[in-house]
């Protein structure tokens, strides 16, 4: 009987063991898209991710325990997505996971994850992600939702009427457009053209054609790129002068790299990442997003990213709900996700809630414009 005793205390041992949350480290998995065609989005994820552990691990870690961060490169592809979730998951046995990238892969896994009772704190921006709500699902990125209110109130100030919109044909595309379709008449506008695109389209002349002959007051354009640096680049070859909206997709220095010249005059809402040094020095977020910049630049020698700071709001809310429940249990975690309120990130003041799993509004928006290839706030 002693000895039965002994191998079932020795089992459970085994069994807390395998479990992030009962060793002496805590295992956070990430999936970004570190290669592919979303590199540019996964691989500042990726440094911001591994820059902030070294951070935390040399301040003593969190509770009293190291952070082990366990990362897995999707390439951009929804199986490899699927693969490395299941990874984390079963084999990993990870206490909580940021990421994936893409709306598109986010999707793919968001009901392992309501499965596995583990959180996901996604760094893709599709509203489907997160509404309805999944009990197990958060993001950091600004929703599409928040993103079209604000490019709609910009058009609806300069008196525009008429909308066309030509939108990228995956996971983030299709969520935007129906978001667009929405919205548009909703808001009092006219929506006369409704192109789209497929990801690896090289050419949208013929879109814009369509576009061009419906006479639209201004173009909303929805993807990530390169996409939208081709369609910058087309509209600017077939001499349309209409004004170009961009979504939030493109928001780093990456698109003006791509469009080059054609990138003068375009508009998007974006986080106040990239126009740090424009903001008021009253602006909660400013510290936050100085240090965040000084941090990435020094350390990696290229320009911060809006999407690296979604992976710096994921890995910080993961950290302070651990440290509020003072525990890296999975169910802990997400209770105190669910809890936090007034949480200063790169991406805006989150506030979360039973109802709200994204935290921001509209508000975590400024409507920037590219000039002289760089990013200017519209006043």
């Amino acid at each position: 009987m002693k000895i039965l005793r002994v191998l079932c205390l020795w089992a459970v041992c085994l069994l807390f063991a395998a479990n992030g949350w009962a060793s002496d480290v805590i295992k956070i998995g990430a999936i970004f898209s570190a290669s592919g065609p979303a590199s540019f989005l996964g691989t500042p994820e990726k440094n911001t991710a591994q820059m902030l552990v070294e951070q935390i691990n040399s301040q003593g870690g969190v509770i009293g325990k190291k952070i082990e961060l366990i990362i897995y490169d999707d390439e951009t592809d929804v199986n490899k997505c699927v693969l490395a979730a299941n990874k984390l998951l079963k084999k990993d046995r990870v206490v909580a996971v940021i990421g994936p990238t893409t709306s598109g892969n986010t999707l793919a896994i968001v009901n392992r994850f309501e499965r596995a009772r583990v959180p996901l704190v996604s760094c893709a921006a599709a509203e489907k992600i997160v509404k309805p709500v999944k009990k197990w699902i958060f993001k950091t990125p600004q929703s599409d939702r928040h993103a079209v209110t604000k490019i709609l109130n910009h058009a609806k100030g300069k008196g525009y009427k008429k909308i066309a919109i030509l939108t990228v044909s995956n996971g983030f595309g299709q969520a935007g457009r129906a978001v667009l379709k929405k919205l548009i008449p909703a808001m009092g506008f006219s929506l006369v053209a409704d192109e789209v695109y497929g990801p690896k389209d090289t050419d949208m002349t013929s879109q814009l054609i369509k576009i061009k002959s419906k006479a639209p007051d201004a173009i909303i354009c929805w993807g990530t790129n390169p996409g939208p640096a081709v369609v910058a680049r087309n509209r600017v070859q077939l001499g349309i002068t209409t004004p170009l909206y961009m979504s939030h997709g493109v928001a780093s220095k990456k698109f003006i790299e791509l469009a080059g010249s054609a990138s003068e005059g375009i508009m998007l809402p974006a986080g106040r990442l990239i126009v740090a040094n424009q903001i008021s020095d009253s602006n909660p977020q400013k510290p936050v997003l100085k240090a965040y910049k000084q941090n990435y630049e020094s350390k990696f020698h290229s320009p911060v990213s809006t999407f690296g700071g979604h992976a710096w709001d994921a890995l910080q809310l993961v950290i302070k709900a651990i440290k509020m429940g003072k525990s890296a249990r999975p169910a802990d975690i997400r209770n105190n996700l669910e809890k936090i309120t007034g949480f200063v990130g790169t991406g805006g003041i989150f506030n979360f809630s039973a109802t709200d799993h994204n935290g921001l509004n509209e508000d975590a928006f400024e409507m920037v414009m590219i000039h002289n290839g760089d990013w200017k706030i519209i006043k």
